[in-house]
C-alpha cells in the first residue's frame, strides 16, 4: 500500500528523495517518511514420521483443491510465532520443528508469505472453524489434491523443498 496522506495527522504527503530508497512520501509536519506497506503471512507445510502431510480445505476456496496451513501475522509476533500459532490454531497440535523455508512475493494482495516445514508426529486433527477440513496425505499422492501451480506461489516450492529434505522422488 502506497501512503497518500499522513496516518497521524492526515496531511497530504509530498515525495521526497531519502537516501538510497529514493523518493518516499513524507510529512513535512510530522518530519517522518512513509514507506509502503504490506501484508506479512506465513504458509506451513506439517509433516509426520510417515511422510504424510496435512492438505486442508478452507471454507472460501474452490472445492475440488486443497492447500496447506497458512495465516496473517499479528503484531508483535516474529514469523517462527506466528507459524507455530497457526498450525496448533487450525490443525490443533503442536510442531516439535520448524525449519524456514524461504519467502514468496504476492504482488495482486501485496502479500510476503514467510514459508516453513514443520513436523509433528502423526495424531487426529482437531481442525478449526476457519476450516472446512483437513487431513494427512501421503507426500508423494498429495499434488493429485493441491491447488494447481501457478506463479508466485508458496506452497508448491515449500512441497519441493520438503521432498528433497526428506530423499523423496516427486511424482
Amino acid at each position: 500500500m502506497r501512503y497518500l496522506f499522513c496516518p497521524q495527522c492526515g496531511k497530504k504527503l509530498e515525495e521526497r528523495k531519502l537516501g538510497d530508497d529514493g523518493m518516499v512520501p513524507f510529512c513535512g509536519d510530522c518530519g517522518r517518511p512513509w514507506f509502503d506497506s504490506f501484508y506479512s503471512c506465513v504458509i506451513v507445510l506439517t509433516y509426520n514420521e510417515k511422510d504424510e502431510i496435512v492438505l486442508c480445505r478452507e471454507r472460501f476456496r474452490p472445492r475440488e483443491t486443497m492447500g496447506i496451513t497458512a495465516g496473517y501475522m499479528k503484531p508483535g509476533e516474529s514469523a517462527e510465532e506466528a507459524a507455530l500459532r497457526e498450525v496448533r490454531e487450525e490443525l490443533g497440535i503442536r510442531l516439535e520443528s520448524l525449519e524456514y523455508a524461504g519467502t514468496y512475493w504476492f504482488p495482486y494482495n501485496e502479500l510476503l508469505m514467510h514459508g516453513f516445514i514443520g513436523y509433528a508426529p502423526s495424531q487426529e486433527l482437531k481442525v478449526s472453524e476457519e476450516l472446512e477440513s483437513a487431513a494427512w496425505f501421503p507426500a508423494l499422492e498429495a499434488p493429485k489434491y493441491m491447488h494447481p501451480e501457478r506463479p508466485q506461489t508458496a506452497m508448491h516450492p515449500i512441497y519441493r523443498r520438503f521432498l528433497k529434505k526428506r530423499g523423496l522422488n516427486a511424482p
